[in-house]
C-alpha cells in the first residue's frame, strides 16, 4: 500500500495567499514563502501552489515566486495557474517545481497533457480538474471556477489519465471553503474509473473529513484555510490518520 500524502494547498493572487469559499471572495491569508517554510516544519509531504489568478488576467506565472518558495523547501513541489504551453511546464520544472498541474490549457487543448508528458514523463504531469455538481454528474469548469465548459468530470479525467496525466487533482468547486466535508460521490466516481493517484481537495473541516476521503478512494488530501488559520497542522492530520489505520509517511 502507498503511504496517503498530505498537502497543503497555497491559493496565490500576486505573491499573496489568499482563500475563499466556492472560489469566491478571497481574504489575504498571508506570505507564501513563509507558510511554506512552515508546512514543512509542520509535516507537510508535499506543497501545491496554485496561481488563481493568473488564467483571468491571461498571463503565465509568476517564475521568481515559484523560485523564492521552491528554494525555502525540500519537499515536493506541484505548481499551477497560468500555464498555456509546453515551454510553461518546462519552465516552471525549471524554477523548482517537480510537478506541473494543468487546468484550462489542458480542456482547451489536451494534446498539452500529452507533449508534457513525453517530453518531461507524466509523473511531472498533473490534470486539475474543478468540478461542481450538475444533476447525477458532475460539470468541469476552468478559468478558476468561472467558466462552464460542458465536460463530465468523469469522463475528462479518464481521457486526461489517457493523454499522460499521472496524477488527478480533484477539486469539488461545490464544497471549496465551506469545511463540510470532501465530495465523496465526485471522489468515489473519479478514483474507481482511473488508475493514478487522485488527490481530493475541496472542503476539509475536521480530522474525520480526511479519512472519509481516503475510503473514497484518495491517495492524497489537500486543504488550504483549516492549515493557514491554525486549526489543523499536517501532522496532526497525519497521526489521526495513522491512528485510524492508514499508512502515512513519517
Amino acid at each position: 500500500m502507498v503511504a496517503v500524502r498530505v498537502i497543503p494547498c497555497l491559493d496565490v493572487d500576486g505573491r499573496l495567499v489568499v482563500k475563499g469559499v466556492r472560489f469566491r471572495d478571497l481574504d489575504s491569508k498571508g506570505d507564501p514563502v513563509s507558510l511554506a517554510g512552515r508546512y514543512e516544519d509542520e509535516g507537510a509531504d508535499e506543497l501545491v501552489l496554485l496561481d488563481v489568478s493568473a488564467t483571468i488576467e491571461d498571463r503565465g506565472p509568476i517564475y521568481s515566486l515559484i523560485k523564492d518558495v521552491a528554494s525555502t523547501i525540500s519537499i515536493p513541489l506541484t505548481v499551477g495557474g497560468g500555464v498555456r504551453s509546453i515551454e510553461d511546464v518546462g519552465r516552471l520544472l525549471d524554477s523548482g517545481a517537480d510537478k506541473v498541474s494543468i487546468n484550462t490549457a489542458a480542456v482547451r487543448n489536451p494534446r498539452i497533457l500529452e507533449r508534457a508528458s513525453l517530453e518531461y514523463g507524466s509523473q511531472a504531469v498533473v490534470v486539475a480538474i474543478d468540478a461542481k455538481r450538475s444533476g447525477d454528474s458532475w460539470e468541469v469548469y476552468i478559468a478558476s471556477g468561472r467558466v462552464p465548459t460542458g465536460l463530465d468530470a468523469v469522463i475528462w479525467a479518464v481521457k486526461a489519465v489517457s493523454l499522460g496525466a499521472g496524477e488527478v487533482l480533484l477539486t469539488s468547486i461545490d464544497r471549496d471553503g465551506t469545511r463540510e466535508g470532501y465530495d465523496l460521490g465526485l471522489l468515489e466516481a473519479v478514483t474507481s474509473r482511473v488508475r493514478v493517484p487522485v488527490i481530493a481537495s475541496g472542503g476539509a473541516g475536521t480530522l474525520e473529513h480526511f479519512y472519509q476521503a481516503v475510503r473514497a478512494g484518495a491517495s492524497a488530501v489537500l486543504a488550504a484555510g483549516l492549515f493557514h488559520d491554525g486549526i489543523l497542522s499536517p501532522f496532526q492530520v497525519k497521526k489521526y490518520l495513522a491512528r485510524m489505520g492508514v499508512e502515512v509517511r513519517p
